[in-house]
Order: C-alpha cells, then structure tokens, then sequence
C-alpha cells in the first residue's frame, strides 16, 4: 500500500521522492473560462488526443493497414485493426489516469516501480528511442514530396526522397522552436492536419469507393475469422502494434495532458518553446487529498480524460482505418495489382492517377504527405520529449548545469536526434522501418502494462482503477505480448504459428 508518510506528503512507490499533496485544481481555472461548456471544451480542453491520433494515422492507418487490406482483403485483418484500437484506448486512459493523478510523465512514473528509477528509466527511454529513431514515417513522407515536386514515383533508391525527408525533420525543429508552448504548437498543426486528413480522405472515397467496398471495411471491423493466408508474423504484429497508435508504447504520448494542464499536471509545470515563458516544470510530482472536494474535481478530469480518449481518439482512428484501407481495396480492384513494399506510400496515388487523372492524383499525395508528416511531427518530438522528461526528473547534476530550465537539454538533443535519423533513413526501405518499430512497440506490452497496474493501484483512492481495468489491461498483455513473441521467432527463424 502507499503510504501516507505526513500531511503534506504522499510516498507513491520506490526511489523516487514522495509527492506533495494539494488540491486539483478545477477545469475553469486551468483553462480559463467561467464555464467548460461544448464549445469550450472544444476549443480548449482537447487536445492530446488529436496529438495521438496525428501520430497513428500515419503509421498503421496509412501504411500498414492499407498495405495489408491491398495484399490480403478485409476478412482476418478487419477484427485485429478493432480490437487492438479498442485495447490500446483503453490503455491510454490508465496511463493519462497516473498522469491526471500526479502530474508525472508516465516515463517519469516508471522510476517508482521496484527496484526503481535507475533501471526502469534508462530502459524506458531506450525502449523508445530503438523502436521510433528509424524514421520510416519521415522517409515514407519523402517519397510524396518527390511525387508532388515531379509528378511522378521515386525510382528506387533514388537518393532526393531521403533529402525531402530530412528536410521534414528540420520543419519539426522549426515548430517546436518557434512555439511558446510546444505541446500547444503540436495540438494545433494536428488540428490542421487531422481534419484536413479525414475530411479529404472521406471525399475522395465518397467518389471513387463503391458502396460495397465500404459495406465490406465495416463488415472486415466486426467479423472474427482467422488470419489471411500467406500474411507473415511480422505483417500482422506490426498492424496489431501500430492500428490506433504504439501498443505497448502508447505512454510515451500520454504526458501531453500534464502539459496541457490536466489534473495535477496544472500543479507541475510544462516545457515551453522559445519563444515562451513556462510554468516551472518540477522534477518531482503531486497528487491531491482524498476528501470530497477533490474526489468531485477527480470525477471531473477524469470524464474529460474519457471524453478526449473515446470520443476524439478511438473514433478519429477508426476512421482513419477506414478510409484509407477502403480506397486501397479500391486501388487494387481497379488495377489489378497489389501494393508492395515499396511502393505503398504512393500506391493509392498512381491507381487515381490511371483512373481518374493528375488532379486525384495530387491531392492523394498531398493527403499522403499530412498523414506521414503529422505522425512524424509527434514521434520525433516525443522521442525527445521521453529523454528531456526523464533526464531533468532523475538527474541533480543535468537540473543545476541547464540552471533548471529543460529546453537547454531539450533543443540540443533533438538536433544530435535528427542527424541521427538523416543517417538511419539510408538504411532500409520506409516501410520495412515502420513494421521494425511497430513490432519493438509490441514489446513494451509485456511490460508496461504491469508497471502501470502497480502505479494505478497506489494513487490515492478516488483515482485508483476499477478490477475490471486491470482484466483489461491484462489483455493487452496477452494480444500484443502474442505477436511481439511471434515476431521474435519469425526474425530468427520460424514463426510460432504460421497463417
């Protein structure tokens, strides 16, 4: 059990100073208005969610789901996109809970799991930092632009897409340079970028997609049948992994809500651009009493937490799944050929060309490089977001030589991070990148998930889950945990099962 070592304190955990217990604030004062009404809540209060959903759409909704549906249809593909955008939602909502509770990033949070912070946060920021520094989604972006610029697919290995793709890194420099609040700056381009994404990609279909091969998306969603024959292990886990966002990873994106000012996270600060003033980011974390005040201001965060996670997030990547993967079935029926590899990022945007002409073309490329783009924005930012968080918590020594402010850490490690990925972009091809960090995300799922049941279980009570959420984060456990492990044999040899 936690234990309530004075008034003012709470001991939440192993090796980590305890947490200063005040009260939550209320949603009205952390955003500044007399009342969160519909409209409010919209402008302010979301936020985070369309942070994540930029990231998830361009991974396993541009890439992985359509290439999969275009090789193997809807039926045993449908099922696994569902579930797993169901199971990582709900696995979303209990990692921001730790947030709300005590206004840590979860990374931050795993350093209070036994035996503590000197083994689970360096694993933590390695974790992440192996399974995205590949670039896939930057160099997949690359491609467009090339086809943008001249009108035509990349010839292969061509070297010009690879420097549109660092150029895309040196643009995310750039937004989070000129922000005053940098979570702020990622939420609004993802507004931008998110709508302009699912209004075009809904057009687009509303046009060229025959009613049945919507009725078949939907249907492939609901109906459990087995595995595609000939899909591999490493196809299906990195579906599995990337439809909705990371599995097991998803917490590296969760600490937005600290800077977005939900719950305690109001109390403890955030990281600001340069061209901003931030709050003092504290080190160390808070959580709130447990009388009947703060329970009814709990209950309040926690029904916006579920509002911006259910109603933006879940829904925004199903419907990201859809359109794509409905007008790639279409694509494949219209030519009669079958993405690759290679050529999926630009797959959709030839067959228009063909069929309906330069115009369909341009703007399924123009569509293709938002998607790309927008996830590459977040993840390359949160990749020095997980480092900056865990280095400025863990480490005295960092704290006094930036003089306390984290973006004298942040800015110069996001620069070594983008020569870095420069190189690695040279590597392989973008796709084959995707499902390498698709695959490593399923990792985390044999982790995190039981880190977090021991965090969740010690926050004070109003917070705590419910033993039904750890059923289902047991879940999580089992599905992506599967594919993780079949994935490993499929890599050094044979696969568990074969399909």
């Amino acid at each position: 059990m936690a234990e309530v070592t004075d008034v003012r304190t709470y001991q939440l955990g192993v090796s980590r100073p305890p947490l200063t217990v005040t009260d939550l604030p209320e949603p009205e004062e952390v955003f500044g208005v007399r009342r969160l009404g519909p409209r409010e809540l919209i402008k302010y209060a979301i936020g985070p969610s369309l942070i994540a959903l930029g990231i998830s759409i361009g991974s396993g909704e541009w890439l992985l789901g359509p290439q999969a549906v275009g090789q193997y249809g809807f039926v045993g593909v449908g099922w696994v996109i569902l579930v797993s955008a169901l199971l990582q939602t709900f696995y979303n909502v209990e990692c921001s809970r730790y947030v709300l509770a005590t206004g840590e990033v979860p990374v931050v949070g795993w350093g209070r799991v036994p035996p503590g912070w000197f083994l689970w946060v360096p694993i933590s920021v390695a974790v992440v930092i192996f399974a995205f520094i590949a670039g896939g989604w930057a160099a997949s972006a690359g491609q467009g632009l090339y086809a943008l610029v001249h009108g035509e697919i990349a010839p292969s290995g061509a070297e010009e897409p690879r420097i549109w793709a660092i150029a895309l890194l040196v643009l995310v420099f750039l937004i989070t340079a000129s922000a005053r609040r940098i979570s702020r700056a990622l939420e609004l381009a993802n507004w931008v970028m998110v709508v302009s994404i699912l209004v075009g990609l809904l057009l687009i279909d509303l046009f060229v997609v025959p009613w049945e091969l919507w009725w078949d998306g939907l249907k492939g969603f609901v109906t459990p049948a087995a595995p595609p024959e000939g899909i591999t292990a490493t196809q299906l886990g990195a579906l599995a992994g990337f439809t909705a966002l990371a599995s097991g990873l998803n917490w590296y994106v969760m600490g937005h809500y600290r800077d977005k000012g939900y719950g305690m996270g109001y109390r403890t600060g955030f990281i600001a651009g340069l061209r901003g003033e931030g709050r003092k980011l504290e080190p160390v974390g808070m959580t709130f009493p447990e009388d009947e005040a703060n329970t009814a201001r709990w209950r309040r965060w926690y029904k916006l937490l579920l509002t911006d996670m259910w109603g933006v997030f879940f829904v925004g990547a199903m419907l990201g799944m859809l359109l794509p993967t409905i007008l790639m079935a279409h694509a494949v029926e219209s030519t009669g050929e079958r993405p690759t590899t290679a050529n999926v990022p630009t797959f959709v945007a030839s067959a228009l060309d063909d069929e309906y002409g330069s115009t369909l073309f341009y703007i399924a490329l123009l569509l293709g490089v938002l998607i790309l783009f927008s996830t590459q924005l977040g993840i390359f930012e949160a990749m020095v977001r997980v480092t900056t968080d865990a280095a400025h918590a863990t480490s005295p020594t960092l704290r006094r030589l930036i003089e306390g402010d984290p973006r004298r850490f942040y800015y110069p490690f996001m620069f070594l991070l983008m020569v870095v990925i420069s190189v690695i972009l040279h590597l392989a091809l973008p796709v084959n990148l995707v499902q390498w960090s698709a695959n490593i995300s399923n990792l985390g799922a044999l982790i995190f998930p039981f880190m977090l049941m021991y965090l969740n279980s010690k926050l004070p009570r109003p917070a705590r889950p419910r033993a039904y959420h750890y059923v289902i984060l047991g879940l999580n456990v089992l599905f992506f945990g599967f594919f993780f492990i079949n994935f490993v044999a499929d890599f050094v040899g044979d696969p568990l099962i074969t399909f």
